[in-house]
């Protein structure tokens, strides 16, 4: 049962990597060096100081970047591959007391992957904003986008299974949102 919460807890902050690199990471990060969270013993390190103040940092301009119109698409190009690789370190770190192989394997598959899906429906959400309103909305996103990440982080630590549950949820809701936009623009063209 610690491994599927672990995991559960993985797969949640992976889905906070998708909309914002370096909240979990720094969630995370102020949740371990306080002594709320145990990660794996080679990923002790995201809960040292020098850590803290990076993610803290990292955090800042990321945070900074995202509400300058047009930056903020830059950085999709840029955050999309660091969001699989970023979801696949949290959830690694996160999964204990199984065989690296195994640990590497759920990581990748639902760590990166689900990190990899939330990134890319705001890189949409986001392209979408900026040639229906030139990127004029896009400060508005970016602050829904921070408060899902602040939301699904501190939720994944919380909650786990009921922050899995949501997560879950709005990817089935967006799916359908997505095959309903698809079949509407087949039946126009």
């Amino acid at each position: 049962m610690e491994t599927v919460l672990s995991l559960c807890v993985g797969i949640g902050l992976s889905a906070a990597c998708g909309f914002r690199i370096f909240v979990p990471l720094l969630v995370m990060s102020i949740a371990s060096y306080s002594g709320h969270l145990s990660l794996a013993p080679s990923f002790q390190w995201i809960g040292s100081q020098p850590a803290l103040i990076a993610f803290a940092l990292a955090t800042a301009l990321e945070i900074g970047g995202y509400y300058i119109p047009w930056v903020d698409n830059f950085l999709d190009t840029i955050a999309t591959p660091a969001a699989i690789v970023a979801g696949t370190i949290v959830t690694a770190s996160m999964v204990t007391d199984v065989s690296p192989f195994l640990k590497w394997t759920l990581a990748v598959i639902a760590g990166g992957s689900t990190a990899g899906l939330v990134q890319g429906a705001t890189v949409l959400i986001r392209g979408a904003s900026s040639a229906g309103t030139g990127g004029l909305a896009n400060p508005i996103f970016a602050t829904a986008e921070l408060g899902g990440s602040l939301i699904t982080s501190v939720l994944s630590l919380v909650a786990p299974i009921v922050a899995v549950g949501l997560i879950v949820a709005v990817l089935v809701i967006l799916g359908r949102k997505v095959a309903q936009t698809r079949a509407r623009a087949r039946l126009i063209s």
